[in-house]
């Protein structure tokens, strides 16, 4: 017979033969969880990479089918309820200014005034304008059109450079006879009028220009900001002119200077749009 000893429950296992399948498991566990934490933040900066590369693309996408950036940022029934509104302040636009030019030409001739007369020629332009803007959103499909945008800024700066011509002409002709205005309260009465109406004009087309992103109505926009100018500059070089009768040229050189700033204006429209057509003229689908 041979003597069996039981197993002591109190000896501790030799730590050179525990399973080493267990060990490794435990070592794989622990490894994998850094590896598990930094493939995450891999994974998340891939994302916000292949997002990114999607929005460039989308945006080239865009540039190259010859749409404006109110494409991407507008809803299809947006774009068209904006437009509505466009070529509704366009339509008041086009009625309010044709009775303020006829207007302030009656007062350039009846006073003798430079500023009124420049701006009744401003008020003309702001009639044609307008219309080019009407063009410009008569077609509901080119709402986005880059090309027809293009086309009526370019109309737009060929008639600011002639307009402007126009007015800074008829100001230094008045400059070189020292022709003096007249003053009265009609005078007074159609400056105000003139001022508050265009300025109202202005603020409402730069919105809907943003909105578009429509340089062809924020243009349209500038053009009857600079006719609110030009109504109250009547009003001030008339009530100068009534206080010191030395300064008879400043209705003149008021109306010199609106001319420069609306010449200045049409030569970068046609410097900035014109190589845009050429870049977009093989997408007039949209007409």
């Amino acid at each position: 017979m041979t003597d069996s000893t039981p197993p002591d429950p109190t000896a501790v296992p030799d730590p050179a033969v525990v399973d080493p399948t267990a060990a490794n498991g435990q070592c794989e566990r622990a490894e994998s969880q850094p590896q598990q934490q930094q493939q995450q933040p891999n994974i998340e900066s891939q994302g916000e990479g292949l997002k990114m590369d999607q929005e460039m693309k989308i945006t080239d996408s865009i540039d190259d089918k010859g749409l404006l950036e109110s494409s991407m940022r507008l809803k299809p029934h947006e774009a068209q309820s904006y437009r509505k509104k466009a070529l509704w302040v366009s339509w008041a636009s086009i009625v309010v200014t044709i009775i303020l030019a006829i207007t302030a030409f009656t007062v350039s001739i009846m006073r003798n005034s430079a500023s009124a007369f420049g701006f009744a020629f401003d008020a003309t332009l702001d009639v044609l304008s307008s219309v080019i803007v009407v063009w410009r959103y008569s077609n509901a499909a080119a709402v986005h059109s880059a090309h027809r945008e293009y086309i009526a800024c370019v109309i737009l700066g060929v008639l600011f450079i002639l307009s402007s011509l126009c007015i800074m002409g008829k100001a230094i002709h008045d400059l070189a006879i020292k022709l003096l205005p007249e003053v009265d309260d009609f005078l007074f009465g159609v400056s105000v009028v003139s001022g508050l109406v265009c300025l109202i004009l202005a603020v409402i087309k730069f919105m809907l220009g943003k909105v578009l992103t429509s340089r062809a109505l924020i243009t349209d926009g500038f053009n009857s900001l600079v006719g609110g100018i030009m109504g109250f500059s009547i009003l001030i070089s008339a009530e100068v002119f009534k206080h010191e009768r030395k300064v008879w040229y400043l209705d003149g050189t008021i109306g010199i200077l609106i001319g420069l700033i609306i010449l200045a204006y049409g030569v970068k429209l046609l410097v900035d749009m014109v190589p845009r057509i050429r870049q977009t003229r093989n997408y007039e689908r949209f007409e």
